[in-house]
């Protein structure tokens, strides 16, 4: 197959036996809950552009195991331009959707997992890697939607995995055996995995001597017996659940997160990635976290393309969009969308091979990217509510609209420009709530601050790949200090 069609992809998502939970009670038909289907229709686009001819060169790419055409989300990079090529991908998506689309994450473990599993064997003649490669040839002719599974809930921060009260707080091995491994625990903040497949499990920090149950990398089908998904709550929700789609902001697309419970789920063999090897844990976080650092260059830049523009079109519905003032609001939030996107650039740009063959982006520039997205996005939010005015947080409903008894009183009094029809305004007043507010803001405020590392993990990065040294030694030569 290779490349699945959208309908395809949602087909072949009805046939998964999913254990979800939302409201305490189990989804029976998670396809077409209507809170959960925004966030499968934005998983649908990266299929839906993989089939335009207008969008082929960044959608799809040749695959470096089969030769075969595949979605660039099942992709391992082969080349700078491809690191490019993936931010262009994720900005486009983020455009068409204003929402997470949820395939970035196993796209980057793959592309982690694949370097560190290749240089893991070749330090203890393991055969992680072939397995792997196995995997990810499936992965690829399935055109399969994969969750990449990284954070534990952690428990006591203080405490190393195998110290912790709880011993499953961190996700770990609790049974050994010649066929695979049994595993339990638990993995939070999961983008997108009642719409995936499959989940590929990677440790969430370095391990160390003493914690080898905790290092370990693996996967299953996610309909896999033990895995229960508990859907997280989102502001603004239940709006999803209302006649019509003006409350909601972005009446199409959406994304979740949920947490996954693993309750004693057997691995095959066949499907471990890693075993025990504590001393290529830390390895595996870093790859993938400077890979999906890398990816907020695009896909929160291609969100904030739509938030900018629905700002400048408040403005033109309110008649303020020739106020020097709004002029220049709209300036500075393309200023700050676009130094995300030149960060993106920048780390792909400067990408090279890893000893396995594929390409790793410049991880001091990803990280910097990454740091910059904890701050950009929250002043171009900051900026479009400024832009907004007060009336896109106290609007009446839009059965007030339509009320036979009010619905005039709406009409008459949150008119804007006289050209302009009353219910264009609100459209575009809900999608910056949606974004700002709501619950895009999730992917675009919040998963901003946190996602791909909290602020204080680039920093630390940023600390070790800085090259003080080097640094140092430059001023020492234009100074003549000796070493």
């Amino acid at each position: 197959m290779a490349l699945k069609t959208a309908k395809q992809y949602e087909e072949s998502l009805r046939k998964l036996n999913l254990e979800v939970y939302l409201f305490g009670k189990r989804v029976e038909n998670p396809v077409d809950d209507p809170i959960i289907r925004p966030s499968m229709n934005s998983v649908m686009m990266t299929y839906k552009l993989a089939e335009d001819p207008q969008y082929a060169a960044l959608m799809t790419a040749t695959s470096s195991l089969t030769g075969e055409k595949i979605n660039r989300f099942t992709h391992l990079h082969q080349s700078a331009e491809d690191l490019i090529n993936k931010v262009k991908m994720q900005r486009l998506l983020g455009q068409q959707t204003a929402a997470c689309f949820q395939r970035c994450v196993g796209m980057d473990a793959f592309n982690a997992v694949y370097s560190t599993t290749f240089e893991l064997d070749a330090k203890h003649g393991t055969h992680y890697h072939q397995n792997f490669v196995e995997y990810l040839k499936y992965v690829q002719q399935e055109d399969l939607t994969v969750d990449g599974a990284m954070t534990d809930p952690k428990g006591n921060r203080g405490l190393s995995p195998s110290q912790q009260e709880d011993a499953d707080l961190f996700l770990r091995i609790v049974e050994r055996r010649p066929d695979g491994v049994v595993v339990r625990g638990a993995k939070a903040h999961q983008t997108g995995m009642v719409n995936s497949h499959e989940v590929l499990v990677m440790p969430t920090i370095a391990m160390r001597e003493g914690d080898e149950d905790y290092a370990v990398s693996f996967s299953v089908p996610t309909d896999a017996p033990g895995i229960k998904m508990i859907y997280g709550r989102q502001s603004c929700d239940t709006r999803k659940l209302e006649e019509g789609t003006l409350d909601r902001g972005n009446p199409k697309f959406g994304g979740h997160e949920v947490l996954v419970i693993f309750d004693d789920v057997f691995v095959p063999a066949d499907r471990l990635f890693m075993c025990g090897e504590v001393d290529f844990s830390g390895m595996l976080v870093e790859r993938f976290a400077g890979y999906h650092r890398q990816s907020y260059g695009g896909c929160k830049v291609g969100v904030g393309d739509v938030l900018i523009g629905a700002s400048s079109l408040a403005a033109q519905y309110n008649g303020a969009a020739k106020a020097s003032h709004v002029k220049d609001k709209l300036i500075e939030m393309t200023h700050l969308n676009e130094t995300l996107y030149a960060c993106g650039i920048a780390c792909s740009s400067q990408g090279h091979p890893t000893e396995a063959g594929n390409y790793e982006i410049d991880m001091l520039l990803a990280n910097v990217c990454k740091q910059n997205v904890t701050r950009f996005p929250y002043e171009i939010a900051r900026l479009a509510e400024d832009i907004a005015g007060g009336l896109f947080v106290t609007m009446p409903s839009e059965a007030d609209l339509r009320s036979p008894e009010v619905g005039h009183y709406v009409e008459k009094y949150l008119k804007g420009v006289g050209d302009v029809p009353l219910i264009d305004r609100l459209k575009v007043l809900r999608l910056i709530e949606n974004l700002t507010l709501g619950t895009a803001a999730v992917g675009y405020r919040s998963e901003s601050m946190h996602g791909a590392g909290s602020p204080q993990a680039q920093r630390i990065m940023i600390a070790r790949q800085s090259n003080m040294g080097m640094k140092e030694k430059l001023a020492k030569a234009i100074l003549d200090i000796e070493e």
